[in-house]
């Protein structure tokens, strides 16, 4: 009985280190290529990566103990996925992107406070959202096909041991996945003797004077908002509410608002609720006593902070990573996500058409007036949507 209770109170705080690696192992990649498509150097980019880590894993702590829930925070996977989708066509330069995470952040923060910008953001259908995130996730799911003809002997064994540990430990697959990249990268470093004695290993934080170019506020900042919103904190507050908790959407909205606006100076995107970590703290693996599960969050935003002070090795490892391997890992880990946004885009027959739209101006990387695709791909489908539908009323009232 002493046994199975001591069991019982330690596993909140398990499954809490456990969110943090997941989390972190499984999308920091995805966050350095995305930084570092809009202009950020490689010293830039671990700024970036540090500052969000250590500002959510804060407000974790912050909104966990206030509510008493198991509220966790992140850093936005798709949008981060939707700066690589940019790529060669993004020219504004990195002080303008970071003038976008600051409207980002106020945008958020509008969110919390006016609730009509948050339903007027549900409103969007789905399957229009889903072609959006699916069309500027496809750059980089498209990252491992690539490395395995750039960099074959490094690239193979990350797919083989990806997809080994996605049929026995799925759970576990991602960190594996980062592990043998880590493992490769240094037998390259090795081999190859790459010069490695000047690059920064410690996390240091650089702050960016912001420029407020409109073409990156329009193009950079519109769709990273819609993104961030209809890909993680409406469906972070539906996994919450699966496993019985409210989240209290206006100070979930103003944390993560504030600290996106903290951490973009330093090179930070987005920051907004978990949505698949958020299962890790908030179910049945964080122990039976609901009224526990809190201790969960509050560990996680502990173990992110420890997580924290490895961003400037990590994205170090990055820059010196040959064939493109880290990129090949961040398409790994948004293989399943992309997955349902394709199935979540082209299951209904009706929106199949605006939604085909929407993924293909997302997916090419045009820029027009120096606006990239997300945010007309968005455009495009929400005009075929209401042209399309709005025939069809008309036709349904005729009969």
């Amino acid at each position: 009985m002493t046994i199975t209770a001591h069991t019982g109170r330690q596993q909140p705080i398990v499954a809490g280190i456990v969110t943090a690696l997941v989390g972190f192992t499984s999308s920091f990649a995805v966050v350095v290529a995305g930084l570092r498509a809009v202009g950020a150097t490689a010293e830039q980019a671990a700024s970036g990566l540090l500052a969000l880590t250590v500002v959510f894993g804060l407000g974790i702590i912050v909104l966990s103990l206030r509510t008493r829930a198991p509220i966790t925070l992140a850093w936005s996977t798709p949008g981060a996925a939707m700066l690589v989708s940019m790529g060669a066509s993004y020219h504004a330069g990195w002080p303008a992107a970071v003038g976008a995470f600051l409207v980002v952040g106020v945008l958020i923060v509008v969110t919390g406070l006016v609730p009509a910008l948050g339903e007027a953001i549900s409103r969007i259908p789905t399957p229009i959202a889903q072609a959006m995130l699916a069309g500027v996730l496809l750059t980089l799911c498209l990252a491992p096909m690539r490395s395995l003809v750039d960099a074959p002997a490094l690239a193979i064994p990350v797919v083989v041991i990806w997809l080994a540990a996605t049929r026995w430990v799925p759970r576990s697959a991602l960190p594996l996945a980062v592990l043998t990249a880590l493992v490769a990268i240094g037998i390259h470093v090795a081999v190859a003797g790459a010069d490695v004695a000047s690059a920064t290993w410690l996390p240091t934080l650089e702050v960016t004077v912001p420029e407020f170019d409109p073409a990156a506020v329009i193009g950079i900042g519109v769709p990273l908002f819609i993104v961030t919103m209809a890909s993680q904190n409406i469906p972070g507050v539906a996994v919450l509410s699966s496993f019985g908790y409210v989240t209290p959407w206006r100070a979930a909205m103003t944390v993560t608002g504030a600290g996106t606006l903290l951490a973009a100076p330093f090179g930070g995107h987005a920051i907004n609720l978990a949505a698949l970590s958020a299962a890790l703290s908030a179910g049945e693996e964080a122990g039976p006593d609901r009224s526990r599960r809190w201790i969960a969050a509050v560990t996680a935003g502990i173990s992110y902070l420890v997580l924290a002070a490895l961003s400037g090795v990590l994205v170090t490892v990055a820059a010196i990573a040959p064939g493109g391997l880290i990129e090949a890992v961040a398409g790994l880990a948004l293989l399943g996500t992309f997955a349902a946004a394709v199935v979540g885009a082209f299951t209904a027959a009706g929106t199949r058409v605006p939604a085909a739209l929407t993924f293909i101006a997302a997916a090419s990387g045009v820029t027009f007036f120096g606006i990239g695709g997300a945010f007309w791909g968005l455009v495009i489908g929400l005009i075929a949507h209401a042209v399309l539908h709005s025939g069809r009323r008309s036709a349904d009232a005729g009969h």
